[in-house]
C-alpha cells in the first residue's frame, strides 16, 4: 500500500443505486452558503458510531440539519435503509437529535419528556409506559422520573436528552456537541456511558465535536471537515497514524512536522532536515524523491532503547506531568514537542540529547 494514500474524501460521485443496496446510510450533499459551499459525499454503516470532527464554521453542523431535514441540501440525496429521504419532511425521517442546550421541555416531569416523541406517534399508552421505563434504566434516571428538569443537574438532563430522543426508536442518533457544556469530568464519564449503551442498544450515531479525545475514544470512524468537506475519513488509528494532510495531521493530535528534504538511494532513505542534520534509514518504499514534512507523533520519539540514526537536539522546555515528562527541543531552527515516560532520569533545560524515531512510525506528508 502506497503510504501516502489513506481514506480520503471521495473525489468520484457516489453511485447512488449501488450504495443504496450497500450501505445503511448514503450521504450526497451540496449546499452552497455566500461564506462557503458544502459538498459531502459519504456511507456509514448500521450501528456504526461515526464522528465528525473539524474546527468551527466548517459545516459540520450544517450537515447534521441536513440529515435532520431542518434545512434542504441544493443538490444530492440522502438515503437511509434504502429509503430516500432527500424530501421527506422531518418529523417522518426517523432520526433522533440530540441538540446542544438539550430542548428540554421545562414544564414536564423527566418522564414525561422521555415520553414525549412517542405521544407524538400516537404509541398506545401501554407501550410508551414499557418503553420509558426501559430508557430510564438504561440511562440509570428511575429515581429521577417524577422530577422537573430544572431541578436536574447539567449531566442527569443530557441523560435525558439521550433517553428523549432514543424513544421513538429512530434509525438514526445525530449529537451536536452534545457534552460541550459539561465540565471536564462529568464529559469523560458521559462519554463512557454513552458508548456502554450506544453499543449495548446498537443504534447508529453521528457525533459533532471539535474534541479530538471524544473524537479518538469514542468513534468506530470519523471524518476530519474542513471549509465544508471531507479531508479524510477512516478509523480514528488510521486517521491518527496516516494523516493525509499537514491539516490533519495537527488537528487530530498533537504533530511535529518538520520540514525535510527525502532523497531514494537504493536500499537506503535519506532525509536532510537541515544543512547539518541527516536520517539513514532503511528503504521506506512508497516515497518518491522530494519535499516533505517528517511527521512525528511526540510520544514516538525516543531517547533510549533504540538503536540506529538519532538526532542532536537540545532541550528548550522540560514539563514533568507526574506520570511522564512533556518537553521541546531543538533541531537547529526547528522545535520539536516530545512525550516520554519519567523513568529518564537527569534531564534539564539546555542538555544536548539524541532523539530516535522507529522507523515504522515515521509519516512524511508532501509539502502543499
Amino acid at each position: 500500500m502506497n503510504p501516502l494514500s489513506g481514506k480520503i474524501a471521495p473525489v468520484v460521485m457516489i453511485n447512488k443505486e449501488e450504495a443504496m443496496n450497500e450501505s445503511f446510510l448514503v450521504i450526497q450533499l451540496s449546499k452552497l452558503y455566500p461564506e462557503f459551499k458544502l459538498q459531502v459525499e459519504l456511507e456509514i454503516e448500521k450501528g456504526e458510531f461515526f464522528s465528525l470532527i473539524g474546527p468551527s464554521g466548517c459545516g459540520k453542523t450544517t450537515l447534521l440539519r441536513l440529515i435532520a431535514g431542518l434545512e434542504s441540501p441544493d443538490r444530492g440525496f440522502l438515503y437511509l435503509n434504502g429509503r430516500n429521504l432527500t424530501a421527506v419532511p422531518p418529523a417522518n425521517r426517523r432520526v433522533g437529535l440530540v441538540f446542544q442546550d438539550y430542548a428540554l421541555f421545562p414544564h414536564l416531569t423527566v418522564a414525561e419528556n422521555v415520553e414525549y416523541g412517542l405521544q407524538v406517534q400516537q404509541i398506545p399508552s401501554s407501550k410508551r409506559k414499557e418503553r420509558v421505563r426501559e430508557l430510564l434504566s438504561v440511562f440509570q434516571l428511575e429515581a429521577l422520573a417524577s422530577r422537573q428538569t430544572q431541578q436536574l443537574s447539567g449531566g442527569e438532563r443530557q441523560r435525558v436528552a439521550f433517553a428523549r430522543a432514543l424513544a421513538p426508536e429512530p434509525l438514526l442518533l445525530l449529537m451536536d456537541e452534545p457534552f460541550s457544556a459539561l465540565d471536564y469530568g462529568l464529559r469523560q464519564k458521559l462519554q463512557k456511558d454513552l458508548g456502554r449503551i450506544q453499543k449495548h442498544l446498537g443504534f447508529t450515531v453521528i457525533f459533532v465535536t471539535h474534541q479530538q479525545e471524544e473524537a479518538l475514544s469514542l468513534s468506530d470512524r470519523l471524518a476530519v471537515m474542513q471549509e465544508g468537506r471531507v479531508l479524510q475519513f477512516g478509523t480514528p488509528q488510521e486517521i491518527y497514524e496516516k494523516p493525509f494532510n499537514s491539516f490533519v495531521a495537527e488537528f487530530l493530535g498533537d504533530a511535529n512536522l518538520i520540514p525535510c528534504h527525502l532523497e531514494q538511494l537504493g536500499e537506503k532513505t535519506c532525509i536532510d532536515i537541515n544543512e547539518h542534520d541527516r536520517l539513514e534509514l532503511p528503504a521506506l518504499p512508497g516515497y518518491p524523491s522530494g519535499n516533505y514534512f517528517l511527521m512525528v507523533r511526540p510520544e514516538d520519539f525516543q531517547l533510549k532503547g533504540l538503536k540506529g540514526p538519532a538526532l542532536k537536539a537540545r532541550i528548550t522546555v522540560l514539563e514533568y506531568l507526574g506520570f511522564s515528562y512533556r518537553m521541546e527541543a531543538s533541531i537547529g531552527q526547528y522545535r520539536i514537542k516530545v512525550l516520554i515516560g519519567k523513568e529518564i532520569a537527569d534531564l534539564k533545560v539546555g542538555l544536548e540529547i539524541a532523539v530516535r524515531i522507529n522507523p515504522q512510525k515515521i509519516r512524511f506528508i508532501p509539502q502543499e
